[in-house]
């Protein structure tokens, strides 16, 4: 079976959703974010609010960056 990603417009998404399920297509629209996923955000933004006086300001650094 291929798998595509499709970006569909907010206004538009109820209308898609109705024709894959009357064509009988498999979608995901909802996903749960895994519990360790979570827990890893949570520990760094624990670490960073502990350590302020770490963090650089983003406007100061971004000229570092090749984008």
């Amino acid at each position: 079976m291929k798998e595509i990603t499709l970006k569909i417009p907010e206004d538009k998404f109820d209308f898609y959703m109705e024709l894959f399920r009357q064509l009988g297509l498999e979608s995901e629209s909802n996903f749960e974010i895994p519990k360790e996923h979570k827990d890893i955000v949570r520990e760094r933004i624990r670490l960073s609010e502990e350590n302020k006086s770490n963090l650089l300001n983003w406007e100061a650094v971004k000229d570092e960056f090749d984008f």
